[in-house]
């Protein structure tokens, strides 16, 4: 009897001796928690892209996600749809733009859907001329809804979207001495229809200062500008709390009463 429970108990020692060290190696091995993964990182690699001789030129990108426009390196306007765009292989240049793009883009600036650059692109309803002069950040008002995007760059400083200019709800901005033509809305652009604020146009059809009477105390934007002559803000167009002034050459359609 004292030797089958001497032999049992060697049984069991060494049964743990066995189990014990697996079950120990076993919480070692196991896996520690990972930290979350990060977020993808908003937008793809930049190239550059050169019509040199003002022919189309196609440079291989992965666009899936759109294409923006980062930095404007000619004094050829490049705009969407016109001067450059994208396929699904290929960025595309031509007229003599030359520029830098940043392929797989998806984050701010993207209004409704990937494809596009900020602000969706279209070609555009109009262009306004926004600029930092002083090197500090200037707002233009102006209608954004339909999109916003960088038409021709006139600074030597670089305008990158999101970091030297940008847009929301009030307006185009610029800052860091970008100086820049922005194309807004699309071609089948109209007036918006808000409660509590109205459409006045106003003209300076002669050249010279014109004040067109209006409560603008609670704000005033461009919406559209149908001018050859550049509707700029502080410049060429402003208002007070009676009335929007417009000067040489400026026409162009305002909202009023935004709140903004």
């Amino acid at each position: 009897m004292k030797k089958i429970l001497v032999a049992s108990f060697i049984v069991v020692i060494a049964l743990a001796a066995f189990f014990v060290p697996r079950r120990t190696a076993a919480k070692l091995s196991s896996p520690i928690s990972a930290a979350p993964a990060p977020a993808p990182p908003q937008g793809g690699p930049v190239i550059s892209c050169n019509s040199n001789d003002n022919r189309r030129n196609f440079c291989p990108a992965d666009t899936r996600g759109g294409v923006r426009l980062v930095n404007q390196r000619s004094n050829t306007a490049c705009v969407f749809n016109q001067t450059w765009g994208f396929d699904s292989r290929n960025v595309w240049v031509d007229r003599g733009c030359r520029a830098d793009f940043q392929a797989g883009y998806y984050g701010p600036g993207i209004p409704s859907f990937p494809g596009y650059p900020p602000g969706g692109g279209g070609g555009g309803g109009y262009s306004i001329y926004c600029s930092s002069d002083d090197g500090r950040r200037n707002y233009c008002p102006t209608d954004t809804s339909g999109g916003v995007s960088l038409a021709r760059q006139r600074s030597n400083t670089p305008c990158i979207f999101g970091s030297t200019w940008g847009w929301d709800r009030r307006g185009v901005w610029v800052d860091r001495g970008c100086r820049a033509d922005f194309s807004m809305g699309g071609n089948n652009w109209a007036p918006p229809n808000r409660p509590g604020v109205t459409v006045v146009s106003c003209s300076s059809n002669d050249g010279r200062r014109n004040n067109c009477n209006v409560n603008a105390s609670r704000g005033v934007r461009l919406l559209r500008q149908r001018s050859d002559s550049d509707c700029i803000y502080k410049q060429t167009w402003g208002y007070t709390n009676n009335f929007i002034w417009v000067d040489r050459g400026c026409r162009a359609d305002f909202e009023v009463g935004n709140g903004r």
